[in-house]
């Protein structure tokens, strides 16, 4: 399993605009071959930071999602509200325990 990191940011000014997108978009998403999980987070302290976690089977299953006409739409829908360059991390879990 393979497990994505997107930190978003964006002007005040944009966020109903990116949620609408989200909103949109994230079932669509969640059906995308290998994807097992989509949250979405927003900072505490500055509301204008948010974070997607998903999970994917494979990294390929990422990378067919990242390079789908559907991800071109979304993203080119996403990307004039930044107003900082997104960062992404593929990572992998080591730990973790139930509360």
């Amino acid at each position: 399993m393979l497990i994505r990191i997107v930190k978003l940011s964006f002007h005040i000014d944009n966020i109903p605009t990116f949620l609408q997108v989200f909103e949109n978009s994230k079932e669509k998403i969640r059906n995308s071959n290998g994807c097992r999980l989509l949250e979405l987070y927003n900072d505490k302290n500055d509301k204008g930071i948010f974070f997607t976690y998903s999970h994917w089977d494979s990294e390929d299953d990422l990378n067919n999602y990242r390079h789908s006409d559907y991800f071109k739409e979304v993203w080119s829908n996403t990307k004039p509200l930044f107003n900082k360059k997104p960062e992404a991390w593929s990572v992998d879990r080591l730990h973790s325990s139930k509360q």
